[in-house]
């Protein structure tokens, strides 16, 4: 279900923490529409992580890709990266005003960046944002072959370090149904955001424990 946002509403980082609590997260059009509108799916895509799934194949692509992950380093080059137009996408939900406020997000601490560089070029990636025990994915992007998997791989370990409890991919395409993601139900959604909103989840864990 969706609505169009109120023109008397501004659009804050307090607006959108809200709105994810409540199981709702902002879109609009295209590039060109300032305005949004909340969406809140009767069918929500999660990636349970216990469920996420690499063939022993790719794993060793990966890890013989030579890429770099990298997290929170560059926050405006992501989110390009995701509102471009390429292969992988025809159109963008990405305006100013979605940059904007995850922007400030970002300098909160509460959106984050999961990066992949190859050298000093940035192949892929994602973006989301980390309240309580769940992570709130956005979008995600390649330039790569393999890149955006590396991502949600990094990802997924991270929040297992940090307690995470719920991974939400808000949709279900087929990228993210051959890693394991799935559909569930708006009140099983619900009632899985109800409690890992009790939780206190630590984005910065796996970095304590990764080696050096």
């Amino acid at each position: 279900m969706s609505k169009p946002s109120p023109f008397d509403i501004e659009i804050t980082p307090e607006l959108i923490i809200r709105a994810y609590r409540a199981g709702i997260f902002p879109m609009s059009e295209d590039a060109a529409d300032d305005d949004i509108f909340w969406v809140s799916p009767e069918m929500r895509g999660i990636l349970p992580l216990d469920g996420f799934h690499l063939s022993t194949s790719l794993r060793k692509a990966i890890r013989n890709s030579g890429f770099e992950v990298r997290v929170d380093t560059d926050f405006e080059a992501i989110i390009e990266g995701c509102a471009t137009v390429g292969a992988d996408r025809d159109s963008t939900w990405i305006n100013r005003t979605i940059r904007s406020v995850y922007g400030e997000l970002f300098r909160r601490g509460v959106a984050h960046t999961v990066e992949v560089w190859d050298g000093a070029d940035l192949v892929g990636g994602l973006y989301g944002l980390a309240i309580g025990g769940a992570f709130f994915g956005e979008s995600m992007f390649h330039r790569r072959t393999n890149a955006s998997k590396m991502a949600m791989a990094h990802l997924v370990e991270r929040l297992h370090a940090g307690g995470f409890v719920l991974l939400d991919t808000q949709f279900v395409t087929d990228h993210l149904e051959s890693l394991g993601g799935i559909e569930i139900s708006r009140a099983q959604y619900e009632e899985r955001l109800a409690d890992a909103l009790l939780l206190s989840g630590d984005w910065n864990a796996w970095d304590a424990t990764a080696p050096a």
